[in-house]
This record gives structure tokens, sequence and C-alpha cells, in this order.
């Protein structure tokens, strides 16, 4: 489990019909065929959708996102 980027944790949560913002955030990343899939740090990650995170509402939701991401890797 320690080896699971977090583009592989936020396709787990992914579902069309819940509309909660982090699940919202993963079913985005899903169609953003840019995103940095083998990224595992929070700075590179952060970067990147600040740049072309247009479907995050705020970057509040990725660190919502990266919070359950440690939690899980623990």
């Amino acid at each position: 489990m320690k080896t699971m980027t977090f583009y592989q944790f936020l396709m787990t949560l992914r579902d069309p019909d819940n509309y909660d913002e982090v699940v919202q955030f993963a079913n985005n990343a899903f169609l953003d065929h840019s995103f940095p899939k083998q990224e595992t740090d929070y700075e590179r990650l952060s970067s990147y959708l600040e740049l072309n995170g247009n479907y995050l509402p705020t970057m509040t939701v990725f660190d919502d996102a990266w919070q359950q991401y440690l939690e899980k890797l623990q």
C-alpha cells in the first residue's frame, strides 16, 4: 500500500453519484489526461493543480484529499 500514488488513491474515491467535493475532484482528475499519475510529491501536485486544476473550486479540496491520502498510507 505504501507505493500507492496520489492518483491511484483518488481513483478509489470516484463515484458519479456522490457530490462530495473530494469525490468530484477524483471524478474530474480521471478526466484530466495530463494529470501527473505517477506523482507522490505534494508540492509538485499542488503546482500542477494551481496551473491546470480549473475543475477544483478551491485548493482546500486538494489539501483535504491529500490528508486522506496520507491517512490511507499509514
